[in-house]
């Protein structure tokens, strides 16, 4: 009798155990990743930017925004007065190369190509002094102050050593629904990476040690609330650059007619 009650309850317990394990699979599985927070922006200023730029990269030194184009024949490495978005210095790259994303670390500046490979490395007065060769497509690119961080339109970020140009960590860029595709234009501030998304109006915050998207920013409204049309020769949002002395990130498109001086909050 003590056998067959003994074995009743294992009988029991297993069903339960398995009505238990049906439950557990029909439960819901919650996602804990947070979606990132929504940033708004206000615009501080206006100034105006060259409708011929097809703009691929951006970075503000000195008082001075530098600006790397795009497109075979056009590509250029601009020095551009804030005020009057004109050149004060530049250099027209060969027509076989599309120029990219640029970056400034150890008083050189990096200059990224498209499909071609190469990295072109020029001094502060733009004379050449060296290239590296790149194993992938040339997008965006910035700087922690110690590696250049460079993405090539996917989900990945590959921080490198200046000086070899060699790979030392590779990270990937997620954000509560997976990984984050089409990553463009790049700036660093303040411990953290900002980042167009190609095709789009947006720009994302990325924390750069877990590769999580903090916050994003829609500025598909930035022309319509500053009664601006864009050019009809035009193209999406790109170009990022931080001023430290203000707060205040510029931000413009490629062939857009103007640069917007913002607040990300």
């Amino acid at each position: 009798m003590k056998k067959i009650i003994t074995l009743t309850a294992f009988i029991i317990t297993l069903m339960a155990c398995n009505n238990n394990k049906d439950s557990n699979a029909d439960a819901p599985i919650i996602n804990a990743t947070p979606p990132p927070i929504v940033m708004n922006y206000t615009v501080a200023k206006i100034y105006p930017h060259d409708t011929t730029s097809f703009t691929e990269g951006l970075f503000l030194f000195d008082g001075f925004l530098y600006e790397s184009t795009g497109m075979n024949g056009e590509s250029k490495l601009l020095k551009v007065t804030l005020e009057t978005g004109k050149a004060v210095q530049k250099i027209k790259l060969d027509k076989k190369y599309f120029g990219e994303g640029i970056s400034m670390i150890n008083n050189k500046i990096y200059q990224l190509t498209y499909q071609e490979h190469k990295v072109f490395v020029y001094d502060m007065n733009f004379k050449k002094i060296g290239e590296f060769e790149w194993p992938y497509e040339g997008w965006g690119m910035t700087t922690n102050g110690k590696q250049l961080i460079i993405d090539t339109g996917g989900s990945n970020l590959y921080f490198v050593n200046p000086e070899t140009f060699k790979i030392e960590r590779t990270l990937g860029v997620v954000n509560n629904n997976g990984y984050v595709d089409s990553i463009n234009e790049l700036e660093y501030v303040n411990g953290f990476i900002y980042a167009n998304i190609w095709q789009s109006d947006y720009i994302i915050k990325i924390n750069p040690t877990t590769g999580l998207v903090e916050a994003r920013a829609d500025l598909s409204d930035i022309f319509a609330k500053n009664t601006f049309s864009k050019t009809k020769k035009k193209d999406v949002l790109n170009g990022i650059a931080y001023d430290a002395s203000k707060g205040s990130f510029y931000v413009t498109g490629k062939y857009w007619p103007t640069l917007f001086e913002v607040k990300l909050n």
